[in-house]
């Protein structure tokens, strides 16, 4: 038997967003879960930032590039790893970028559409027209060299996202540990102001052929962290993902698969627990990751409840996703288009439109975490 959780409505979601609360409830438990997650996340997305700006600068079309998760550091050893899977599993990492690639939302892939970007690919081409597997397949498939130019862009770009968030993640559990973070609501703040801060940063990328750097994402084109990478990776990631094989049917009669890509709902914050191992829903991979680096206090805590060290990954899916619309519930608070304390009716009428929307795309995923216990 199972005591049935409720689930909180669009109108009550909107209305915390609204006044100010938080998306999840405070206790000691979510405090832990939340901040103890987040802190191996931070650790993983060093390596996975590390690994996407290298294959971004040091793979760039490499038609063969197997030996793309080393970093450029192929050793016997670090092969022996790869091989028995004692590794970090950076197709976690490819399968987000593969998800922001082909949602395309934001800037970056509005540049991707300007004669600006073309001409960059352009340039690119003739630089690399020695390269004779290239010179072949231009000429039959023109688009086919721009398409992976964009892909190394949108992997540089989320290296530079996950650089600025690996970063802000273990300085939350430092924060936490001497004081400074005591509460949920101190969590989402601290998430927020870090997002604020670096919401203008410039996201640029640039390749080397040869001895001559060619832009790929130049200064001009105005590309910041905030706008034009974080939120379109919060859309992409956590709300709408892609379908997993086995989990839905791909058969077009079936249309179990919506045609409409923003009707999607396969993100991490839809995402039901279960350890299937795979890269996409749920990130089974990633918790994978997550699970070799915990917090000792952490994973106390999970042998403490339930099956122990049986259902490990299931736990560490379900403080993920608790952690996740704290980063959400951020990003909402950081973007909201007025203060919340405005008294202009139509600024209140501005940020309710903008919380309902919000609160209609996570009424549907997992709120039945949101919850205190």
């Amino acid at each position: 038997m199972t005591t049935p959780v409720l689930m909180p409505t669009i109108e009550q979601l909107a209305d915390r967003l609204l006044q100010g609360q938080t998306l999840l409830d405070q206790s000691d438990d979510h405090l832990l879960e939340v901040v103890g997650v987040l802190e191996s996340y931070g650790v993983v997305l060093n390596a996975y930032s590390i690994n996407l700006i290298f294959q971004a600068e040091r793979q760039f079309l490499n038609p063969f590039p197997v030996f793309r998760f080393f970093d450029g550091d192929l050793n016997l050893g670090k092969w022996w790893r790869h091989v028995t899977h004692d590794r970090i599993n950076f197709e976690y990492a490819e399968y987000c970028q593969k998800a922001m690639l082909w949602h395309a939302t934001g800037g970056m892939d509005a540049y991707f559409d300007s004669e600006a970007f073309k001409a960059n690919c352009a340039a690119i081409v003739r630089a690399k027209g020695r390269d004779p597997l290239l010179a072949v397949l231009n000429p039959l498939f023109p688009n086919f060299i721009p398409e992976l130019i964009r892909s190394a862009a949108t992997t540089h770009a989320l290296g530079q996202f996950w650089r600025v968030m690996s970063d802000l993640f273990l300085d939350l559990a430092a924060a936490e540990r001497d004081g400074r973070v005591r509460t949920i609501a101190d969590v989402v703040e601290f998430i927020k102001q870090g997002l604020v801060a670096a919401a203008a940063n410039p996201i640029t990328y640039a390749v080397t052929i040869g001895a001559e750097q060619f832009w790929v994402l130049p200064p001009e084109a105005g590309l910041s962290f905030l706008a034009d990478v974080a939120v379109p990776y919060v859309e992409a990631v956590f709300l709408r993902g892609m379908p997993f094989l086995g989990t839905v049917s791909f058969n077009a009669q079936a249309q179990a698969i919506s045609h409409d890509q923003s009707q999607f709902a396969y993100g991490a914050l839809y995402a039901d627990p279960l350890p299937t191992m795979g890269a996409g829903i749920p990130p089974s991979l990633l918790m994978q990751d997550m699970y070799r680096h915990l917090p000792q206090a952490l994973h106390d805590w999970y042998r403490q409840r339930t099956r122990g060290e049986g259902d490990v990954h299931v736990k560490i899916c379900m403080s993920f996703q608790k952690s996740m619309f704290c980063v959400t519930n951020a990003a909402i608070n950081g973007t909201m288009p007025h203060p919340l304390d405005s008294g202009d009716a139509q600024q209140q009428a501005a940020n309710r439109a903008y919380a309902q929307s919000w609160a209609t795309r996570l009424a549907a995923g997992r709120t039945d975490c949101l919850a205190a216990t």
